[in-house]
């Protein structure tokens, strides 16, 4: 039986095992997901988890994973499966010589997860793993955004913002008037994290550059670290204001003019080696599709 304190120590952080929850706290070391650093700490209450899962990781590690309840974690929500598995705060990366010890806390916490849930990882039905903690801001390519637990503000930058932004001007946001958050990493092509507003007679654009209620992402703009905290904070205090989803970004179809305006910059980005030849392919071949 684990004792309550025991703690386990990977690559980058420490899960330490506590009667009612995980709690996880991250290093702060230069090798350590920046996201992780942005984290620094968080309580995972035994009921905001499903189970949790051992398996063999890359170069003599294994991997030991806890695995949300849906709906139970707003950083998860927001995420929408687009993190990937470096950054993945559930996940703890030990070296493989310290596998059996990993089996035996993977034990006991999968017997405190019976003995506390009866809902056998259905989703939960509010947030139980505590939101990023307000104020916070970020610089995206268009825009600076900011949330200070109530209402949420763009302020447009002259060098990024389209010209549809700045003609509706800055922007705010009370948490009241949203129904929910779309963040679509800006590790793929134009990334951006939009708000999607609860009155629903109001047409958003379908692109996120000419939405006002949206700022886009960049190239060193509104980095997974800053961005995905921000837009899970805004979840968080959404959801406290009724149903709330945070909605996966889908593919808005375009003019032609519009593609061949992303193909050039795309083209741009690969000439000067920030996109591989791989990258430039696939995503022109995206984009065509879109035609």
């Amino acid at each position: 039986m684990s004792r309550m304190g025991d703690v386990l120590a990977g690559f980058h952080a420490a899960w330490e095992f506590e009667s009612d929850s995980v709690r996880i706290r991250y290093e702060r070391g230069i090798r350590t997901p920046k996201l992780f650093q942005s984290l620094g700490e968080r309580r995972i209450p035994l009921t905001a988890l499903a189970g949790v899962t051992l398996t063999p990781g890359k170069r003599g590690t294994v991997v030991l994973r806890a695995e949300p309840r849906p709906g139970a974690d707003p950083l998860m929500e927001a995420a929408a499966g687009q993190l990937k598995d470096g950054c993945d705060p559930y996940r703890l990366v030990l070296p493989a010589e310290r596998e059996v010890l990993a089996e035996y806390y993977a034990d006991e916490l999968r017997a405190q997860l019976e003995r506390v849930s009866s809902d056998d990882g259905e989703p939960a039905e509010r947030f139980l793993v505590p939101a990023p903690e307000v104020p916070l801001s970020f610089k995206a390519y268009d825009g600076k955004a900011a949330f200070d637990g109530k209402t949420v503000r763009f302020r447009w930058f002259w060098t990024g913002a389209s010209s549809a932004k700045w003609k509706a001007g800055d922007q705010s946001f009370p948490v009241a008037d949203l129904s929910g958050v779309e963040w679509r990493s800006p590790e793929v092509f134009e990334g951006h994290l939009r708000l999607i507003r609860r009155d629903g007679g109001v047409e958003q654009p379908a692109q996120a550059d000419q939405d006002p209620a949206a700022v886009v992402f960049g190239l060193g703009y509104g980095p997974v670290h800053e961005s995905l905290p921000f837009a899970a904070a805004v979840l968080a205090a959404v959801r406290s204001h009724g149903p709330v989803a945070a909605v996966s970004a889908g593919a808005a179809r375009r003019d032609p003019a519009d593609i061949a305006e992303r193909i050039r910059h795309l083209g741009e980005l690969h000439q000067a080696g920030l996109v591989t030849d791989e990258e430039f392919s696939v995503k022109k071949a995206e984009l065509l599709a879109e035609l």
